[in-house]
Order: structure tokens, then sequence, then C-alpha cells
């Protein structure tokens, strides 16, 4: 999956490709894959904050949230979605596909997410 940087003084056979790249909010990290499958969701909530009870959302644009054996999977489908969290700053999620996973910590009792 790539994205294009554009500049119209290039010829068109000449045009850079840039990979995307992860995407962090919070505790929320967007990865790009190359497809999606599951089973399509009715709602674009990524993720639900279980301290505060705020939720990671797409708000703005175009967008499909799928599930697959516990993940979750968004696609977008606008040239941007808008990512959406009362504690973070709203981010641009590029039109693509990605898989959305919750960040983890070491503790010393194992492995825990992030509360956000």
């Amino acid at each position: 999956m790539a994205v294009e940087k554009l500049d119209r003084s290039t010829p068109a056979n000449k045009i850079e490709k840039k990979p995307m790249q992860p995407i962090r909010q919070g505790d929320v990290i967007l990865t790009p894959v190359p497809k999606i499958e599951g089973e399509k969701k009715p709602h674009l909530t990524l993720a639900e904050g279980e301290v505060t009870g705020h939720s990671h959302q797409i708000i703005e644009g175009q967008a499909e949230l799928y599930e697959k054996d516990g993940t979750l999977y968004l696609r977008v489908l606008s040239p941007t979605a808008l990512l959406s969290h009362e504690e973070h700053h709203a981010i641009a999620i590029p039109e693509g596909n990605w898989m959305v996973r919750i960040q983890r910590e070491y503790e010393p009792q194992g492995w825990r997410y992030v509360a956000d």
C-alpha cells in the first residue's frame, strides 16, 4: 500500500511512491494492511476507553469497520477519515486498509493493555 507524492514538475511515470506508515492515537495503533476480511461492524468505534469511557472513533469521512478473529480492521474509502478522541488531537487517516491494535505494556504481573 503506498501514498503518491505529487510534484507537478515530475513526469507521471516518475511519481515517487511513499509507503504508508503506522499511525498512533493514544493507545490505538493503525498499521497498513494489503486487504481486509471479516464481518462488517455497524459502527466506527475503534476502541472504548476503560478508565474514562472516551472512545476512539471515526467522525468524518467515509469508512467501514470490520472484525475477524477478535481483530478490528478499518477501511478508509474517502481521501481521509478523521479519527477523534476526547483527550487527543484528531488525526486524518489516509485512504486505505488498516489493522487496529491496542498498545500493551509489560508489568511484573504480565502484559496488559494500556489504559487510555
